[in-house]
């Protein structure tokens, strides 16, 4: 299989095209032949044009690359070695939603073929390949694994708005159903993965792999997180323990925060889903779930009680919230916890206005049914100002500006602990 790809005698496709799906199909397409395949026609026609629609890429990154944009399962049936790479996330009861995983494995099992390779690369709980996607792929082709056909499982390690971790210098995780599958996967990646690859055991290690790395991030983040609720308690800043504790060599860097996007605060729910199947309560997972899906409210209840302190009237009260999306410098509005703080306010009757530099307003009042307050309209009588992202714009603004769009005796609650030390004069909280 490698050698054909190599010899542009087979060629590869990329099933689902979005932050982690399109830079792999154009990294790939620097060296061989490629198919990115999407259902959706609008995003395809994007990419044939040059443009990202997740806003990740910019057009020169398409140049040079021999790939082929459909939305056409005629095409896709042309390749031999399938890459899926289609989001997997939960529901409104935090459970699995596997149904774009379930649905991509269904449009490569109606145009699988004998000797074909299958590559998943969605984060899910250990056993989803083997126990959900490979059953759909054979009935839908007739064919039989592992005979038939060969599947592996390769974890993505994407992080939108990274420009330095990227997909060729990190170390890529593969796994196979047999050796022989092994080694023709890991040397696929290896064309385009100059970190390396790791060969794991099995495919069910290289999903457990995969959804650790974000459990364990989760997890870290969330006694952050309550230890912030205590010293709050107890009028000691946060980061300024975070920074007398770092000067132990060993001492794990994490800080406060909202915990949203589409894997620290979705994957966990993949593990624990799978351990309740099993009998076993995953009890400091969901503990740490809990936790960091609270925040959004805790922070909004702050910033209301240092609000009333300053002897506003709440329900009179306006606030500015700077930022939208789950993390800073991105587009991605996914699982944004910001949302959790907007809502939390609304419920305490408070006025809010939304600012964001990267987010889409559309996209916004599409998925949480508020849309950003445009420049023109920002206004000069806040009562308090949350800045929820730490944007690069944000970074460079100071207390004269917060003053300056304030009604004061106003509040400044500063999510990230950017503005420590630099307001004076303003009521100011961080984690």
């Amino acid at each position: 299989m490698y050698e054909q790809l190599l010899q542009k005698k087979a060629k590869l496709a990329v099933i689902g095209l979005g932050y982690v799906g399109l830079p792999i199909a154009l990294e790939f397409a620097r060296k061989i032949q490629v198919i990115g395949f999407d259902i959706n026609a609008k995003r395809v026609e994007m990419m044939r044009n040059n443009i990202d629609p997740s806003g990740e890429l910019e057009a020169k990154d398409f140049e040079g690359c021999d790939i082929e944009f459909t939305d056409s399962l005629d095409v896709l049936r042309e390749a031999t070695f399938y890459i899926v790479a289609v989001p997997t996330p939960i529901d409104e009861h935090a459970q699995p939603d596997l149904k774009p995983l379930l649905g991509a494995s269904s449009s490569v099992g109606k145009v699988l073929k004998k000797g074909d390779y299958v590559v998943f690369e969605s984060t899910v709980y250990p056993g989803c390949t083997e126990e959900d996607c490979i059953p759909v792929m054979e009935q839908l082709s007739g064919l039989k694994f592992p005979q038939d056909f060969k599947v592996g499982y390769s974890p993505e390690r994407i992080n939108p708005g990274d420009k330095e971790h990227t997909l060729s210098s990190i170390v890529k995780v593969v796994a196979g159903c047999d050796a022989e599958s092994l080694e023709e996967i890991a040397k696929t990646y290896e064309l385009v993965v100059q970190a390396g690859v790791h060969r794991a055991s099995s495919i069910k290690v290289a999903e457990a792999a995969k959804i650790i790395e974000n459990t364990q991030r989760d997890v870290n983040i969330a006694l952050m997180n309550e230890l912030s609720m205590i010293f709050d308690r107890m009028s000691i800043n946060t980061y300024e323990v975070l920074e007398a504790a770092g000067t132990k060599w060993n001492f794990l860097k994490f800080s406060p925060g909202l915990v949203g996007g589409h894997c620290i605060g979705v994957d966990p729910y993949y593990l624990t889903y799978k351990a309740k199947e099993l009998g076993y309560d995953a009890k400091v997972i969901l503990s740490g779930r809990t936790t960091n899906d609270n925040m959004g409210a805790y922070i909004a209840r702050k910033t209301v009680q240092t609000m009333i302190k300053q002897g506003k009237d709440v329900s009179k009260s306006r606030v500015l919230v700077m930022g939208a999306t789950f993390k800073e410098n991105v587009e991605d509005i996914r699982n944004s916890k910001v949302a959790d703080v907007i809502q939390e306010l609304k419920n305490f009757s408070v006025n809010v206005d939304i600012v964001d530099p990267h987010a889409d307003s559309d996209e916004l009042q599409h998925e949480y049914g508020f849309r950003l307050t445009p420049e023109n309209e920002v206004r000069q009588d806040y009562d308090g100002i949350i800045v929820a992202v730490s944007h690069q714009p944000y970074t460079q603004l100071d207390e004269a500006y917060f003053k300056s769009i304030t009604n004061q005796p106003a509040v400044v609650i500063d999510i990230k602990g950017l503005f420590r030390g630099k307001i004076q004069d303003l009521a100011y909280w961080s984690l």
